[in-house]
């Protein structure tokens, strides 16, 4: 029952207090969109807190892949409360996902797929580093990521600064090879 927020959390860099306080009303499944307007938070005596985003760039649309759609789609009619305002994520006994309630949770997913350590936020930085692979603009990486500074955005174009120099020795060594056969 958390494949999807797995996915999602991956391949939209949502946070899980974005996550935490999707309902269904805003995903859009035509589209492929999910909408950002609140972020859920636990405050230290228990207290659930529900509000905006931290900033103005915090409210963001963010397109959703089309190869986890379909899993979305599924996640919606089996787990999620119904209704327009009902909470896309849910936690294990149903009631609001909670960082308390799922912190065990995720321990545990990460230990059984041999990633202790994985923290449950480092998803978010695997999908803003894909994002940056794809060429994604400064700009767009911001949007994506709900971020009014370039400084973290900038973080993720340079994995792709990165890579773009192995693309470059790989490129040399093609060339070499065919230089030497020439």
């Amino acid at each position: 029952h958390l494949k999807a927020l797995i996915l999602m959390a991956t391949y939209t860099s949502l946070r899980l207090g974005e996550l935490s306080a999707l309902t269904r009303q805003h995903i859009d499944l035509d589209k492929h969109l999910v909408t950002v307007v609140a972020s859920a938070a636990d405050l230290r005596d228990g207290t659930r807190v529900v509000g905006e985003p931290k900033s103005a760039a915090g409210r963001r649309r963010v397109a959703i892949p089309e190869v986890i759609v379909d899993v979305l789609c599924d996640h919606l009619d089996k787990y999620s409360e119904p209704g327009r305002d009902g909470l896309v994520f849910v936690g294990p006994k149903g009631g609001p996902l909670r960082r308390g309630n799922f912190s065990a949770v995720w321990r545990s997913i990460a230990h059984d797929a041999g990633l202790d350590g994985l923290r449950f936020h480092d998803l978010r930085h695997t999908g803003n580093t894909l994002a940056a692979m794809t060429g994604a603009s400064t700009k767009e990486l911001m949007t994506r990521m709900g971020h009014s500074s370039t400084r973290a955005a900038l973080g993720y174009q340079h994995a792709t600064e990165e890579r773009e120099r192995r693309i470059a020795s790989k490129l040399s060594e093609m060339i070499s090879h065919v230089r030497g056969s020439a």
